[in-house]
């Protein structure tokens, strides 16, 4: 079974950072990892994806400001987020697929880990 569990989320103001960490109890050779958003009353959004070939892909509200990274050694994937505005307010979640076909379509999910920021 595998297990994210997602810290580093909090409250800032615009203009702010902060830096999401997601462990996971296991890792596979192949796999993307990455970070999804929902916020109240909207559809779930994929944030940023990294997959262990190093290619990463980014929403286009976030390119620029977000980057994600992954250690290997420590199971261990971050997003560090700057610049942040009141829209990116949403509950950040965590989420795994090993051995993808294509796509990133994750089997694994964190608990989440709020981000609030305020104007």
């Amino acid at each position: 079974q595998v297990h994210l569990v997602e810290s580093g989320g909090g409250s800032v103001q615009a203009g702010g950072s902060l830096r999401l960490s997601c462990a996971a109890s296991v890792m596979y050779v192949r796999y993307c990892m990455g970070w999804f958003r929902q916020a109240p009353g909207k559809e779930r959004e994929g944030v940023a994806i990294i997959y262990s070939d190093g290619m990463t892909t980014y929403a286009a509200s976030v390119k620029g400001r977000f980057t994600i990274a992954l250690d290997n050694a420590k199971r261990t994937v971050y997003l560090q987020m700057n610049s942040l505005k009141p829209e990116d307010t949403a509950m950040y979640y965590c989420a795994a697929e090993f051995y993808p076909e294509g796509n990133c379509r994750p089997d694994y999910w964190g608990q989440g880990t709020q981000v609030t920021v305020s104007s």
